[in-house]
């Protein structure tokens, strides 16, 4: 029995050693959760955003109707997202810049980017609240997938409804701006500067995967 419980024990650690182990090879990727969270993360602002341009000029319709509950649960998707992938950068130090690349680049550039990465999160959870904000105050709840009711953020008031609406746009703009500017900034690291930066945030191909799932 105790060898049992030993080969019990070691089989519990294999995926706590999977989850750590593109950091163990290399100390400048972010986790496999990390990279999952924002790419899910960038798929569901890109549909987000898309739908919210394409349903804003349709008439009143059935379909248009559907699109905006859609783009509502997405919406609270994408809050929810944001705060998980909050917890989990604070309960997990994201991986520091190579000392080559703080030493050869500007410290201007090194605060533009902090504040740019400050402020997408921040905006990640600002468009989606005031959203939801002007839809409790046009007296359309949020049902969660058709299933679970949210709670109204801002009571029923046709007036307040349509003074938030302008600010949900602002703010969606100016997510559009700065997710640019970050893909800017990538593809600047990615094929100018060519220092392999995006490859801390890329997906492993199939066969680190593999190389990773047979770690001891």
């Amino acid at each position: 029995m105790t060898q049992l419980n030993r080969l019990n024990e070691f089989d519990g650690l294999i995926p706590k050693l999977r989850s750590v182990s593109d950091a163990v090879l290399d100390p400048q990727r972010y986790s496999t959760t990390a990279i999952a969270l924002h790419w899910l993360s960038a798929l569901a602002v890109l549909g987000l955003l898309m739908v919210g341009w394409y349903m804003a000029d349709l008439p009143l319709s059935p379909l248009r109707l559907k699109l905006f509950n859609w783009h509502k649960w997405a919406g609270v998707s994408v809050l929810g997202l944001t705060l998980l992938r909050l917890l989990w950068r604070w309960t997990h130090r994201p991986p520091a810049l190579p000392a080559e690349l703080l030493g050869q680049t500007p410290t201007w550039q090194l605060r533009l980017a902090g504040a740019t990465h400050a402020a997408l999160y921040g905006l990640l959870l600002l468009v989606p609240l005031i959203g939801w904000a002007r839809s409790s105050a046009a007296g359309f709840s949020i049902v969660l997938f058709g299933v679970l009711p949210l709670p109204d953020l801002l009571p029923k008031d046709t007036a307040l409804a349509e003074l938030v609406k302008p600010w949900h746009a602002v703010s969606a703009y100016s997510l559009c701006a700065l997710i640019a500017l970050h893909v800017a900034a990538a593809l600047k690291h990615q094929f100018v500067d060519k220092d392999g930066l995006m490859r801390r945030m890329w997906p492993a191909s199939p066969a680190r995967r593999v190389e990773q799932a047979h770690l001891p």
